[in-house]
């Protein structure tokens, strides 16, 4: 992968970006994204949309969201400590011990989350997870009126842990769900801006999706597309502990995932599969019985309906801040999507699935 890509990868996982607050990576999204995007705007809740030849057919909606859990202050003691609530999906056992980078009006604050010491908890303390409501957050203040003057009630914290690569093409980072997906969008925008195709293709930052699904759905409702390909991450299971049987056989570095299942189009599905075989991209099926809880979900029910699909990233350890993924499948997803978009053309109908 190019250096300038791999920088702007980074980039967006150091961002800190909540859900609601995703003002910072946005910005760096946009920025990157306009450097080949002729058209590249932001809407009422952030999401940032760019646009290559508008006029074309099929309308075409690319989304990654760019926003990711965290904290939000909710409380500050008069001994200067902070307590907090989940913004998204919390994994509670894992909090206690981190350091966080708290999003202020004046900047970045240092904190770090703060519990009992085990040598003080009770027995039944120690064999159970603790609740958000006994963790707090110590930024080095001695008092209230301290703490208040660096940060203030509903500031965000995130993990203070950036992009780092592991071996080769392993990385690890925070983030990566969803701005992995974010990343590809910006990349597949940039390889179709050498090309000449007949759809309108719309690459969109989602905001809002780990509280949701909000920003696809009302930019959805703003792009009307034909066509909805949420670009995400997913449980790679090759790691001990998952259950292949359950989830799938899933892997990091083998290729996306390409999912199959009543939120995805057939037509769709389809040309994905035939894309990846054509273009000898290597890929990994996933079965998804349900409503698939990603963009995908709302794009398809927008109005009157649009043909979905959905692409993703093999990940190992969602929702923490050492989630670790491949270059290469990022690269082999921007490549399928690439040549799923070449491939359409104004006459194609995604009707009768």
């Amino acid at each position: 992968m190019e250096k300038e890509s791999v920088d702007f990868l980074a980039g967006l996982v150091e961002a800190i970006s909540p859900s609601g607050f995703e003002a910072e990576a946005a910005g760096r999204w946009r920025k990157r994204t306009s450097a080949f995007a002729p058209e590249v705007t932001s809407d009422v809740h952030g999401n940032g949309i760019a646009v290559l030849n508008p006029a074309g057919r099929p309308r075409v909606m690319l989304a990654g969201h760019i926003d990711e859990i965290g904290y939000m202050i909710t409380y500050i003691d008069k001994e200067g400590f902070l307590y907090f609530s989940a913004v998204g999906g919390i994994d509670l056992h894992l909090v206690p011990g981190h350091r966080v980078w708290i999003q202020t009006r004046q900047g970045r604050v240092l904190g770090v989350i703060g519990k009992k010491p085990i040598h003080v908890l009770e027995s039944e303390e120690r064999h159970k997870v603790v609740k958000i409501e006994q963790l707090w957050i110590d930024i080095g203040a001695d008092s209230d009126e301290a703490a208040k003057k660096r940060v203030s009630i509903g500031d965000v914290a995130v993990p203070a842990a950036g992009f780092e690569v592991i071996h080769e093409a392993k990385v690890v980072g925070r983030g990566f769900d969803d701005k992995a997906g974010a990343f590809v969008v910006s990349e597949t925008l940039r390889l179709l801006a050498q090309e000449k195709f007949s759809a309108a293709v719309y690459g969109v930052a989602t905001v809002q999706e780990e509280i949701g699904l909000r920003g696809a759905r009302t930019s959805a409702y703003g792009i009307t597309p034909d066509v909805g390909l949420a670009v995400e991450v997913t449980f790679a299971t090759d790691f001990p502990g998952m259950d292949k049987k359950q989830i799938g056989d899933i892997s990091v570095g083998k290729g996306p995932v390409i999912a199959r299942g009543p939120n995805i189009n057939h037509i769709v599905f389809d040309l994905l599969v035939r894309t990846a075989e054509e273009e000898k991209i290597p890929y990994q099926i996933e079965g998804i019985s349900r409503a698939t809880g990603t963009d995908a979900n709302v794009m398809q029910l927008n109005k009157t309906g649009v043909a979905t699909g959905l692409v993703s990233v093999p990940l190992r350890y969602m929702h923490t801040s050492v989630e670790v993924l491949s270059l290469t499948d990022l690269e082999l997803t921007t490549a399928l999507l690439r040549g799923f978009i070449l491939r359409l053309d104004a006459s194609m109908s995604f009707v009768g699935q």
